[in-house]
């Protein structure tokens, strides 16, 4: 099975100082179709616009990672961590038994950021977190494995069997990804444009498979790829 889904078609909201489309049902975007896919509960698309952001919040029970695709998030939680990340970086957020923080653009340019919500595999963790800077070469033209559980090689460790990569690839790439032992793939094209078979994967739009993906590039692509289990 791979089902390729639109750009257009996910939720949506606008609320000037954030504008954000929904993989998944969120907030006021409900989808009986469309509340999970495997382990991953969220994955939001987020434009924050300068000196904005989200307010302190409380979390709980959910691994949070976000990756950072251009400007500068701040964020600030319960836990004493105080970080700003830029282009290219990662957080991470295990929730646990509770956690409030705040997001925040700090700057005048506008922040683009992919936030995903992933099960834990067990409820009542003590809470934690961690962030990391990557170089961009680390992804060029190959997948930088950002998340794993630790068992495996990701950079970051959640709680979870879930892996996640993320790669930039120049126009005319052949790439196989695999299932690595997961039941599926949830990719997201970032930037780009790619082709699996006969579908035409354009920017923001994802693909969800069971099976192995081949896919090309047709231009310089910035793919975000999770490998997860069936939750």
């Amino acid at each position: 099975m791979i089902k390729l889904n639109k750009y257009k078609d996910f939720g949506k909201a606008n609320h000037g100082w954030l504008n954000t489309s929904f993989h998944f049902s969120f907030a006021n975007y409900y989808n009986p179709n469309k509340t999970n896919f495997g382990s991953i509960r969220v994955l939001n698309d987020d434009y924050i616009k300068g000196y904005s952001g989200f307010d302190p919040h409380p979390h709980r029970d959910m691994e949070i990672i976000t990756y950072i695709v251009d400007g500068e998030l701040t964020h600030k939680d319960s836990m004493g961590n105080e970080r700003t990340l830029s282009s290219g970086g990662v957080q991470y957020m295990s929730a646990g038994t509770k956690v409030v923080h705040s997001e925040y653009n700090n700057a005048k340019e506008e922040l683009h950021l992919y936030q995903i919500w992933i099960f834990p595999n067990q409820k009542g963790l003590t809470p934690n977190y961690g962030d990391m800077m990557f170089d961009p070469d680390e992804r060029d033209n190959k997948f930088l494995h950002i998340v794993s559980n630790q068992n495996k090689n990701g950079k970051i460790y959640i709680n979870q069997e879930a892996d996640i990569f993320v790669g930039e690839f120049d126009e005319g790439k052949e790439i196989e990804i695999s299932l690595d032992g997961h039941d599926y793939i949830y990719l997201v094209l970032i930037d780009g444009e790619i082709k699996t078979g006969d579908m035409l994967v354009e920017k923001q739009d994802s693909l969800e498979s069971s099976e192995n993906l081949k896919i090309k590039t047709l231009k310089k692509s910035h793919l975000l790829v999770l490998k997860v289990n069936e939750y």
